[in-house]
């Protein structure tokens, strides 16, 4: 696997710069606000429409269809490009800042669950600094390599989505840029409370056992520490 670092700007990478820029200051924003809210300080409050709350994933998935749409119909260039980058970052973080509620489909924005959503925005934030670094982990590809270039990029991607499900955000993403990491996350045992484990590790079957032994419940990682501080200790952890 061949993999390019081209540190001379063009449109295209500029144009990912954007993204990723207004992708990451929407989110840290999203989060000081959502705190403040949880804290009771500030004028914030939660948007309730008809006493329904209306999350910002709303607002976020509406961000990038406008984006999506005028990417598509009109191909704009120049500063309406950057425009519609903008836009979509800015939907995007909106949108993933919830990603735990779409995927149990309730609200668990404060709970333990809820961390899905910072792994998640933690991973698509390093994936598009890897963007714009300009690195191309499967390298250039013609006309008849093509077929060969995106059967790799299918399979690593897969394996780093399975990665990802089993609570391995890191390998995750690493894998996309050497194969081998997410390989390793994608084979060996899901921790605990990840969407893998919830779903295929029935209670007290050999592999819940097994993966509980081997992440036990209190465990912390450096990542743990990160997610807690972008994302905010989750309700009913300790210094909550």
């Amino acid at each position: 696997m061949d993999v390019n670092l081209d540190f001379g700007v063009d449109d295209t990478r500029l144009t990912a710069a954007w993204m990723l820029g207004s992708f990451l200051v929407v989110f840290l924003v999203t989060r000081v606000i959502t705190r403040l809210i949880r804290a009771g300080h500030g004028p914030f409050r939660d948007t309730k429409v008809g006493g329904v709350h209306v999350h910002h994933l709303v607002h976020g998935i509406v961000l990038m269809l406008l984006a999506g749409f005028g990417e598509f119909l009109y191909r704009p260039e120049g500063v309406w490009q950057v425009v519609l980058a903008v836009g979509f970052g800015a939907g995007a973080a909106l949108t993933l800042d919830e990603f735990a509620l779409w995927l149990r489909l309730e609200d668990v924005y404060w709970t333990e669950k809820g961390r899905a959503s910072v792994d998640v925005v933690l991973v698509v934030a390093a994936v598009g600094g890897l963007l714009v670094l300009g690195l191309n982990p499967f390298g250039a590809a013609g006309e008849d390599d093509a077929p060969t270039v995106l059967g790799l990029a299918a399979v690593t991607v897969a394996f780093a989505v399975v990665a990802a499900i089993k609570g391995k955000p890191i390998l995750a993403v690493l894998g996309l840029v050497v194969l081998p990491c997410a390989v390793v996350g994608a084979i060996r045992l899901a921790r605990p409370g990840s969407p893998w484990a919830n779903r295929r590790y029935r209670e007290g079957s050999s592999k819940d056992v097994r993966a509980r032994a081997r992440f036990p419940e209190g465990r912390r990682t450096r990542w743990d520490a990160l997610v807690d501080a972008v994302g905010g200790v989750p309700r009913g952890a300790s210094g909550s």
